[in-house]
């Protein structure tokens, strides 16, 4: 039998909670497993580049099963998914190519202040705006915006992408749904690369926590995601987005 090793179940424990409250998050409100898996790695010391092929990796296997389970509860909006899957590809693939010859990190400030102030807007929306439902008609754009920006930041596709679609009046429970599975597609394109590179050692303690809890949390993400009604689930997008955007900006300048 395998000798059990009290070391690395100590250090696998915390990240499973981290892991589970972010995808927890992530499924139910369609984004920011990306920022918090990202942020505990690094503050682990990994590397940033690292730090992001270990989140699109993670990615690929939570986004699956949230994945699915969206579309067990019928969160999806099929048609949607098909453009922002497509669109979102082939904007992580140009992110991933072109990552080497541009330094990303000069837009992401002004990125970030676009996300508050398009949180702060959901939030107006949500708290007393009246919600116009209609489907969205700029996807393409925003898929293949989202999808650079994740591949080249190793997060932003959920604030961008849904973020986006519920300004434009699309039901919050199908774009949380949609970006979701969308995502998963995402996660493949850009982490096959990573996957081909590396071996089972570089997966340490923190990437199998991450992954464990995700795994567990994907399934209840999308029951919540079904049954929060539309202006409470905007007014949570908005606080999660606003406050996850202004904190990026508060790193990435101090």
């Amino acid at each position: 039998m395998p000798e059990f090793n009290a070391e690395l179940v100590q250090a696998v424990l915390p990240f499973i909670g981290i892991g589970f409250l972010a995808q927890l998050v992530d499924g139910a409100l369609g984004m920011a497993f990306g920022v918090i898996a990202n942020t505990s790695l690094l503050a682990m010391g990994v590397p940033p580049a690292l730090a992001s092929s270990y989140v699109h990796i993670i990615k690929a296997f939570t986004g699956g099963i949230g994945g699915v389970s969206h579309i067990l509860h019928k969160n999806i909006d099929w048609k949607l998914c098909l453009r922002l899957s497509l669109s979102g590809m082939a904007g992580g693939v140009l992110g991933a190519v072109v990552l080497t010859n541009i330094h990303a990190e000069v837009a992401k400030p002004f990125v970030l202040a676009y996300l508050t102030l398009i949180g702060l807007y959901i939030l107006w929306r949500g708290f007393g705006h009246a919600i116009a439902e209609r489907n969205a008609t700029v996807v393409e754009p925003v898929g293949a915006l989202g999808g650079f920006l994740d591949a080249t930041g190793g997060g932003g596709w959920g604030p961008v992408v849904t973020s986006n679609l519920l300004i434009q009046g699309h039901n919050p429970r199908l774009t949380v749904g949609t970006v979701n599975l969308a995502e998963f597609f995402l996660a493949i394109a850009v982490s096959a690369a990573f996957i081909l590179s590396l071996g089972f050692k570089d997966f340490t303690a923190p990437v199998i926590g991450l992954l464990i809890g995700g795994i567990i949390a994907a399934p209840a993400g999308a029951w919540l995601t079904k049954h929060i009604p539309a202006r409470p689930l905007m007014i949570m997008v908005g606080i999660v987005l606003t406050l996850t955007s202004m904190f990026g900006i508060y790193k990435a300048v101090f």
